[in-house]
């Protein structure tokens, strides 16, 4: 099977549903694209019951990976079909005594898939290669990521924005942004200046944090 063409470096590793060849037995096959995003056509979603014939609507689950296999692992899912995202952000990297910026992604260890889980698809992707595991205690109890928070990373990545590592953070003054590159995008607001402040966005299920500089005069209660 064809491998899904890396992007070019900067924006979102994700593979969204267009146009795009099928198996005979009704698979997607990884199309190239122009751009910075992947992006793959998807079966319709099969609905599964607990027993594994037919259960969820799809939905977002965290993966975890071993150390520096993150596109190992999403390599591989966008050739099977599935829908990963690998949200990267730019960093500086040193080599001896130059520095240059590198795309890394925002959560190391960590992807995510957009897929309706049901145990063959749960079995195909323990299959992969540089995987540890699917966050959840069994294939039919998987916990979700809300697709808000998802689309904020999204959003994030998207912006090119310089973005830091930020400690977990579930309390504080919950903001939505109102207007420019993150309009619409909520986390939590810490006022560090007058007029600037940091806006912490969570994914829970990670128990992670990022953070973005943002105007202050630009952000409006959630």
């Amino acid at each position: 099977m064809p491998r899904a063409e890396i992007p070019s470096p900067g924006g979102l590793c994700v593979v969204r549903p267009r146009g795009g060849a099928r198996t005979k037995g009704g698979e997607a096959l990884p199309v190239n694209v122009e751009g910075g995003t992947q992006q793959v056509e998807l079966a319709a979603p099969s609905v599964w019951e607990a027993g594994g014939v037919a259960a969820t609507q799809p939905a977002w689950y965290a993966l975890w990976t071993r150390s520096h296999c993150e596109q190992l692992v999403y390599d591989q899912l966008a050739a099977r079909g599935f829908r990963p995202s690998l949200p990267t952000v730019d960093i500086w990297s040193r080599h001896g005594s130059l520095r240059h910026l590198t795309r890394s992604p925002m959560f190391p260890g960590y992807l995510f898939m957009h897929h309706a889980m049901d145990k063959p698809s749960y079995v195909e992707v323990r299959k992969v290669r540089g995987l540890v595991r699917v966050l959840g205690e069994r294939w039919d109890r998987l916990p979700t990521i809300p697709d808000g928070e998802i689309d904020a990373i999204h959003r994030i990545a998207d912006a090119r924005i310089p973005v830091l590592a930020h400690p977990y953070l579930q309390e504080g003054q919950r903001v939505r942004i109102c207007r420019g590159p993150l309009a619409d995008v909520e986390g939590i607001l810490l006022r560090t200046k007058p007029t600037k402040g940091l806006l912490v966005v969570s994914v829970e299920l990670l128990r992670r944090s990022v953070a973005v500089e943002v105007d202050c005069t630009c952000v409006t209660p959630a």
